[in-house]
């Protein structure tokens, strides 16, 4: 049981022993791909090292450290980012046991899906679920609803390394579009609608997260990327002919 095309981010983590857990737990359910976010401690400390066990000179030595997570994204084709709040931009929420289900969509062997958590203290920012496909949360008590990290990371990877033979034999493996192709016509889109006055000066990003969901939410393919370029650029060229004291 091995998934070489999954990657486990984690953002910002705080805890050396967290890190440690975390990759021992990666190597007993057959993962490898360890990136780390701005991390706050070592993760080669003798407090990781200790807790990582046999996965220390494996998993743990060959952790990538990143300075921001659209670095640590570079190649993905679907992201999974980790909330337990709800909201209206984090809508596309799953619960663990749906993580096998997507799995089985993207084991061709040949695109990447992520998997990300949040920092200890105060989970993932609203920008860094942006950059997320879908959300999953762990259902727990009202009471404490924050899990540990490196429980949190058990829970994931348990269910996401569940076969699930019955959905891999029905779903069509589709190709989808790269994070960093799917983020340049998101730039692209914004560029646009700023031309065109299309957005709220005072709140220019609301109008882009919902486009952002709805876009993630279509797993879009890269000849629909290109597509939607087209009618960006199509929009940019009409928008020259546009006089200036139109509202």
């Amino acid at each position: 049981m091995h998934f070489p095309n999954i990657r486990i981010v984690l953002v910002n983590p705080q805890g050396a022993l967290n890190i440690g857990s975390v990759a021992r737990i990666m190597k007993n359910f057959g993962f490898a791909d360890l990136r780390l976010v701005t991390p706050r401690t070592n993760h080669l400390s003798k407090q990781a090292t200790d807790m990582a066990v046999s996965a220390k000179e494996t998993t743990l030595k060959d952790a990538k450290v990143f300075d921001n997570l659209q670095d640590a994204l570079h190649g993905c084709h679907f992201t999974i980012g980790t909330s337990t709040r709800q909201g209206k931009y984090r809508q596309e929420l799953i619960e663990p046991r749906g993580l096998s289900t997507l799995q089985a969509r993207m084991d061709d062997g040949k695109q990447k899906m992520a998997l990300v958590f949040g920092p200890e203290d105060h989970g993932l920012t609203t920008a860094d679920l942006d950059l997320c496909n879908c959300f999953v949360r762990i259902r727990t008590s009202a009471d404490l609803r924050s899990l540990n990290l490196a429980q949190a990371v058990t829970i994931c990877l348990y269910e996401l390394s569940r076969d699930d033979l019955s959905c891999q034999q029905q779903e069509e493996v589709r190709e989808k579009a790269t994070f960093e192709d799917f983020e340049a016509m998101i730039t692209h889109m914004k560029q646009t609608f700023n031309t065109i006055q299309y957005l709220n000066p005072q709140n220019p990003d609301h109008i882009i997260h919902t486009y952002r969901r709805l876009f993630s939410r279509a797993n879009l393919d890269p000849r629909e990327v290109i597509v939607l370029h087209g009618l960006w650029s199509k929009i940019d060229y009409l928008s020259k002919f546009i006089p200036d004291d139109i509202s």
